[in-house]
């Protein structure tokens, strides 16, 4: 990870006295030096960049330290000094930390600049609802949103770092796998507004249960400003029964009688409509670029935070519409003569549901087709995994799934529920292999059928797009 420090003025010095560490010469003279990025990764160092050493379990970042010095880097953020050769000359601050030291000096920078925070965590959904939440509010203010994955314990503060001085708003999205990251990174972020869009199972496998990661979601109250606003998911049973005697909940929804809720929700193919019930009064006719019911609890969240910052209806609709899919999320095109929904950014069971229910509606939106899925492994699900899986495949098959193919070795249990849940075992097609996604490649392109629709969705680790790339290479042979 590399950013550009958006105000360009800090110097070791400063880094030194910001996170309380020990600024050291090493092998040169005693001068202050003053960096315009900062880097994790060595092979991406340059004269004025930050190079943070970071400790990990398969790889030392202190053993790169030499590297980026020789690759231009005169600064370095570290735990300890190492012993490099070739009489390498830079400035180090020496800290316990690294990582906190990096939030530390992101802290810093961020209560330099007038502006106001949205943080977003959840279990499913955190990167769509940053996507709707910039999106409304770039309407009216300069906003700067967390970019990519950037949602870890560095990545976050690496984002806030990259921040222009002249931010209004910022959009902050925070990942977790365990207890105290998201209070760690609210405590950095401090934000005016706090969503949590849903709690989920993805980290059953750290966590134990959906009651803990509840917990863990919720510690983002800890950094949230006195007076700030909390948004949960009133439709989940874990959010809805949440109590603080310092932040009264906001919640948005669909089923139940929510401050912001979903109503006549109508889908087509590309868009979705719907209104919106609040305070006595009913916003018609709210229209998003894309579909799917998660895609509305996104939507949702996104109008109130633009309510909660005084704009206009008109504002808010016209941000919602304006709204752009990223990277590999819920993607809906044309292949040749087929419909592929490409959603392999990530998967959990929540999201496979909602993936199965998009593909359910698009078949029905269609004259003639098949509903067709390739699902693969699902990760960090702990002792849960296998009934996970198979959940997922029954989903399919109660959903009326024509054709299912399977890749991975987790993904055989969701071959499994399918056939459990009624889909013939002759329309079952497995490949444990995520290694071989020609395997997987070759089945669809022997079973696929013009007007079929087909859903590609799996973990991040699984790389099911690599199947789609595959299908996109031998168009010729698709669908003859």
């Amino acid at each position: 990870m590399k950013v550009s420090v958006g105000c360009n003025n800090f110097t070791m010095s400063e880094l030194a006295r910001i996170c309380g560490g020990v600024l050291t010469f090493v092998g040169g003279e005693n001068k202050d030096v003053p960096f315009r990025y900062v880097c994790t990764d060595s092979r991406e160092t340059a004269d004025g960049a930050l190079f943070v050493a970071l400790g990990g379990e398969r790889v030392d970042g202190h053993d790169y330290i030499g590297a980026a010095v020789s690759s231009g880097s005169d600064c370095v953020l570290c735990e300890r000094i190492p012993e490099i050769q070739n009489d390498r000359k830079y400035v180090a601050v020496v800290v316990e930390d690294s990582v906190r030291a990096v939030g530390e000096l992101a802290k810093a920078y961020d209560r330099r600049i007038n502006h106001r925070k949205v943080a977003i965590t959840g279990s499913v959904g955190k990167t769509t609802t940053k996507e709707f939440v910039a999106s409304v509010l770039s309407e009216s203010y300069r906003v700067h949103k967390t970019p990519g994955n950037y949602n870890s314990n560095i990545g976050m503060p690496l984002s806030m770092l990259s921040m222009s001085n002249d931010t209004e708003v910022s959009v902050l999205e925070m990942g977790m796998s365990a207890f105290g990251e998201i209070e760690y990174l609210s405590r950095i972020a401090e934000p005016d507004i706090a969503i949590v869009t849903n709690v989920g199972s993805s980290h059953m496998g750290h966590l134990g249960s959906r009651e803990n990661i509840g917990k863990a979601k919720l510690e983002i109250v800890k950094g949230l400003k006195k007076g700030g606003v909390l948004l949960l998911n009133g439709d989940d049973d874990i959010l809805r029964g949440y109590s603080n005697p310092d932040f009264e909940p906001v919640y948005v929804g669909i089923r139940s009688d929510c401050d912001f809720r979903a109503v006549n929700i109508r889908q087509t193919i590309s868009n979705t409509t719907f209104d919106i019930v609040m305070n006595g009064k009913t916003v018609t006719n709210v229209v998003i670029p894309t579909v799917g019911e998660h895609n509305v609890y996104a939507a949702l969240f996104a109008f109130a935070v633009g309510k909660r910052m005084n704009l206009d209806d008109e504002i808010i609709l016209k941000g919602l519409r304006n709204f752009k899919p990223v990277g590999m999320r819920q993607n809906i095109y044309e292949l040749g003569r087929i419909t592929v929904i490409e959603d392999c950014y990530n998967a959990s069971p929540e999201s496979m549901r909602a993936a199965i229910s998009v593909l359910d509606g698009i078949r029905k939106q269609k004259a003639n087709g098949r509903m067709i899925a390739l699902l693969g492994d699902m990760y960090e699900l702990g002792a849960h995994s296998e009934r996970f899986h198979e959940e997922v495949g029954i989903e399919f098959a109660k959903r009326g799934g024509d054709a299912l193919f399977t890749f991975g070795e987790r993904a055989d249990f969701i071959a499994g529920g399918a056939i459990l849940g009624g889909l013939d075992p002759e329309r079952v097609y497995r490949n444990p292999d995520v290694r071989d996604p020609a395997l997987s490649g070759e089945m669809l392109l022997y079973s696929l059928k013009a007007g079929d629709t087909l859903l590609v969705k799996a973990s991040r680790g699984a790389a099911a797009e690599r199947v789609i790339a595959y299908l996109r290479e031998n168009i010729s042979r698709l669908c003859n």
